[in-house]
């Protein structure tokens, strides 16, 4: 089975009892959508006396209480159709929105943001029909397989006419499936790509206007633009044709019904309720308009299931079920080795020892490693070859949980992530220490709700928005690594900030990356990372005596 055919199953699955409930309506409304001709027949031969046996009043009842049956079918269908899509949408949407943050960082990099929205929001939203889909396409072949029956069962010849026609239809339906899916997967592929350049743009707004380049962006980001037409357009041309066909050959079938039918009339084979119910399953029977929109509709679903299933099939980040086991926080770099997509080594057998408590500033020339070093030192990124340890456990082997409350992270541009500043700040803990400790509380204190403020509502410098994200990072309890997240600091903010990271009353171990030589200067050890490798641990007055390291912070 396919990833796109479990994917479909699953959306099945997740309509719950709204599956079964439609598949009974639908055939008992199918049945009903039978019987009526048959009876409808009946009432005109007991009105006009062909069937003196039978009750006007009779029939006549029967046929009032299967149209009755119809509406309230029709009536549950819809509302059925409606709740069974809602309930599928939203697990596949919970489904995909958990995997998005369950794959490791650089595996959700390879996609653009805007595809990834369009994949959650729109495709989605096709996969979610799957249920109501799946029921429609069981059940579209009864109608026919009913009238074809029903036909025959009134006049043999009514059935070879009826049969010769189905089989037109089928041949005119023929690559219908095929070519309306190529349309609309290309329709949602180039979509995807108009969405994911336009958040790209977005996102560059104030660099694009500072450059000038406006128009130029609108011209790559509706790029796409062509392709969204040419796959639009092959689409609508092929329901297009389907639709001429039928509408061409639904009024020939029952053409053919209605000659074939009166010559049994005149022969006395049929009577004139039968000529009339022969007519109406004529018309149920051959109702392209039905079989096209269920196959476009199949078509779609099956689409929406191949892009959403197409994310999911990629691997999410592993994780252990080991605690982390007390300890002074030591992390350890054993022969880490990190490759770019080419295979060429960014990081190269690395080995680096960090004592708990220790604080290690990492410096370096731009481009030398030292993010890198970082991102995989808290498992923001796993090593290619070797192995992270943080107090003895190999950081895979942790519980998400105690991975997530012992590493903590800040960053040189944080996103800040919450309904209110407290929330972003915090993340579960108490925001205040939090904020005191990154220099930030007091702004808050002047917001209108302080740290219950819509953090949409907040304007904010770029000093003001690392402070925050500092203050969240400053939640870790054993492992603190700051990747240049106190740049866009004022020298004053930063000596409170620096001092609380260096005062002795922080005993977790804080791994820095910092051009600044002051923090160097601070630090119990500086690593010396060069073209991807340790070059040096030592203190910083230690290194200070060679002419390379003094000119990395010249550089």
């Amino acid at each position: 089975m396919t990833p796109t055919d479990r994917l479909l199953l699953r959306a099945v699955r997740a309509a719950g009892w709204w599956t079964p409930t439609l598949a009974v309506v639908t055939v008992a409304g199918t049945v009903a959508e039978l019987a009526l001709p048959a009876v409808l027949g009946r009432a005109v031969d007991a009105a006009v006396g062909t069937a003196p046996q039978g009750s006007p009043d009779r029939w006549l009842a029967a046929v009032v209480g299967l149209i009755a049956l119809l509406v309230v079918v029709g009536v549950v269908r819809d509302y059925g159709t409606g709740a069974a899509t809602a309930r599928s949408v939203a697990h596949l949407r919970h489904t995909l929105v958990r995997h998005l943050f369950a794959l490791a960082p650089q595996t959700a990099a390879r996609r653009p943001v805007g595809d990834l929205a369009g994949r959650v929001v729109g495709q989605v939203a096709d996969a979610g029909q799957a249920a109501p889909t799946l029921v429609t396409a069981a059940t579209v072949a009864l109608p026919p397989v009913g009238s074809l029956v029903a036909l025959t069962l009134i006049d043999p010849w009514l059935g070879v006419t009826f049969v010769t026609g189905l089989l037109l239809l089928g041949l005119l339906l023929r690559g219908f499936v095929a070519d309306a899916s190529a349309a609309v997967a290309g329709y949602q592929q180039a979509q995807g790509e108009l969405a994911g350049r336009l958040v790209e743009a977005l996102a560059g707004a104030r660099t694009i206007a500072a450059a000038g380049t406006g128009e130029r962006e609108v011209d790559r980001v509706l790029t796409p633009l062509v392709a969204l037409h040419r796959h639009g357009a092959r689409t609508w041309t092929v329901l297009a044709g389907a639709a001429t066909r039928g509408a061409v050959l639904n009024p020939l079938l029952q053409v053919a019904i209605v000659a074939v039918g009166g010559l049994s009339l005149t022969a006395g084979r049929l009577t004139p309720g039968e000529l009339l119910a022969a007519i109406q399953y004529a018309a149920l029977g051959a109702g392209l308009g039905t079989v096209v929109a269920a196959l476009n509709t199949a078509v779609r679903v099956r689409a929406g299931c191949r892009r959403a299933a197409d994310v999911l099939t990629e691997p999410a980040r592993p994780y252990g079920v080991r605690p982390l086991p007390c300890g002074p926080g030591t992390l350890e770099l054993r022969g880490v080795t990190v490759r770019d997509a080419d295979g060429l080594a960014l990081l190269d057998r690395v080995d680096l020892r960090v004592p708990g408590g220790t604080l290690l500033v990492v410096v370096g020339t731009s481009g030398a490693g030292k993010s890198l070093l970082a991102a995989v030192a808290g498992r923001l990124r796993d090593p290619d070859d070797g192995v992270v340890l943080l107090d003895g456990v190999p950081l895979p082997e942790l519980a998400p949980a105690a991975l997530h409350a012992a590493i903590g992270y800040g960053f040189e541009r944080p996103v800040l992530v919450g309904d209110t500043v407290g929330a972003a700040l915090g993340a579960g803990a108490d925001p205040v220490p939090l904020a005191r400790a990154a220099a930030i509380h007091d702004f808050v204190e002047r917001l209108p709700e302080r740290y219950g403020t819509p953090l949409a509502e907040v304007a904010m410098s770029g000093g003001e928005r690392q402070r925050l994200g500092l203050a969240r990072a400053l939640r870790a309890e054993r492992l603190l690594i700051l990747d240049d997240a106190t740049s866009s600091l004022d020298t004053a903010t930063e000596y409170q900030v620096t001092r609380a990271l260096t005062g002795p009353g922080d005993r977790r171990t804080r791994v820095v990356v910092s051009h600044r030589l002051g923090m160097a200067a601070r630090a119990d050890l500086v690593a010396w990372v060069a073209d991807g490798r340790i070059r040096a641990v030592d203190p910083h007055r230690t290194l200070w005596a060679d002419p390379d390291y003094r000119e990395v912070f010249r550089s």
